[in-house]
């Protein structure tokens, strides 16, 4: 029976060896994933530092910083620019529907009159007109 047993203890080793290797790859797998989450907080880190320096030396940049800052104030300019313009295209668009309205309610005109609508006019026809 020998033979079983180094069968059964090769078969153990290897076993143990198989959950060793796993518990050693999902902690590469927890730590690779910690990584990426810092990486995004060094990355917030740097959008918060770049908002700072810019709200206080974006006017006046120093040396390597002011392209980056006329980058900033560039885009900002363009987004302001085509904000005015959403507004025109928008305020023009109001207008167009308010007329486009207007002259449809100048346009429509009554459908045939229903009997309830007639009975009114023809009482006032039929009594006599008073001079006044």
């Amino acid at each position: 029976m020998g033979f079983l047993d180094d069968v059964k203890e090769k078969a153990t080793d290897l076993a143990q060896a198989g959950v060793a290797q796993s518990k050693r790859l999902m902690e590469i797998a927890k730590l690779k994933a910690s990584n990426l989450g810092e990486e995004d907080t060094i990355k917030k880190a740097y959008v918060e530092l770049g908002k700072l320096y810019y709200a206080e030396h974006g006017t006046a940049p120093e040396g390597a910083y002011a392209a980056a800052c006329e980058k900033i104030t560039a885009a900002r300019a363009a987004i302001e620019t085509n904000n005015d313009r959403i507004a025109q295209l928008k305020s023009s668009a109001d207008e167009d529907v308010e007329e486009e309205l207007l002259s449809e309610q100048v346009q429509v005109e009554p459908q045939t009159e229903t009997p309830e609508q007639t009975a009114p006019a023809q009482e006032a026809e039929s009594q006599p007109k008073t001079e006044e």
